[in-house]
């Protein structure tokens, strides 16, 4: 990672202070995670014989490109991969989940984004990972990542038999829903809205546009194309990760 993070005032980006009540929060997929973990989900699952790979990768390629240039609709998205859980119960996936995780995603994190995640925690702030990402793949990702609060797109389960049903239920952390998920978690852990104005807020993607412009510390880590004009017309600091060698997915 590089040095100090400096703003266009030249005062350092992240605050050295201990103990402020302070919320850092981090994006997953090509922020922390070098990838996407609903791209590598499926993937995974091809591997493994769970979907078929004629079929799915094409799509499954196509939606990652609809994703990265901003063209795909939040319902779209979010439908599509938590499709890929239809007809197994969470405790039927638990065990591919955890494999995924020590095979594929853990490998993909480069010590220099478990150090920015460790550096908010030294200072004592409030972490929280925000995902579009569903709720099943993620929460061992967030454990992973030493991240108690975690939001996700959320999975409808059928009261019946306890399966997955493959749908999202509520709504969707992705674009506007991630403001709308994050102001809706302060509500129920009873911390006072003003935290968002405060708040360091660490993406890669034109996607969480919405998000970042409503933080008071906007943090674009390896921008996509679009993204970064954004952050150049704004003056928002542009972090570099070191990502290193990482493993194969």
């Amino acid at each position: 990672m590089q040095g100090p993070l400096r703003g266009p005032g030249g005062s350092a980006s992240v605050p050295a202070g201990r103990g402020a009540v302070r919320l850092a929060l981090f994006d997953l997929d090509h922020t922390l995670l070098s990838g996407d973990s609903d791209v590598l989900w499926c993937e995974f699952l091809m591997a493994e014989g769970v979907l078929d790979r004629a079929v799915f990768a094409p799509r499954n390629a196509e939606m990652a490109r609809r994703y990265s240039a901003g063209s795909v609709s939040a319902e779209d998205f979010c439908d599509f991969y938590v499709a890929t859980l239809a007809g197994r119960s969470l405790l039927e996936w638990q065990p591919l989940c955890q494999r995924f995780l020590t095979e594929v995603v853990a490998p993909l994190i480069p010590a220099s984004a478990h150090a920015l995640v460790d550096s908010h925690r030294q200072q004592g702030h409030r972490l929280v990972l925000t995902t579009a990402t569903n709720r099943v793949l993620t929460a061992l990702t967030a454990q992973h990542l030493g991240i108690a609060d975690l939001l996700a797109t959320e999975v409808a389960v059928d009261a019946g038999n306890g399966r997955c049903t493959g749908r999202p239920q509520g709504t969707l952390n992705m674009r506007e829903g991630k403001l709308m998920r994050l102001r809706a978690w302060l509500v129920e852990h009873e911390l006072p809205a003003s935290l968002v104005g405060g708040a360091v807020f660490y993406s890669d993607s034109v996607n969480d546009l919405p998000l970042l412009r409503a933080v008071g510390e906007p943090v674009v880590v390896d921008p996509d194309p679009r993204l970064l004009r954004e952050a150049q017309a704004r003056r928002w600091p542009v972090l570099r990760l070191d990502r290193g060698p990482v493993a194969p997915a």
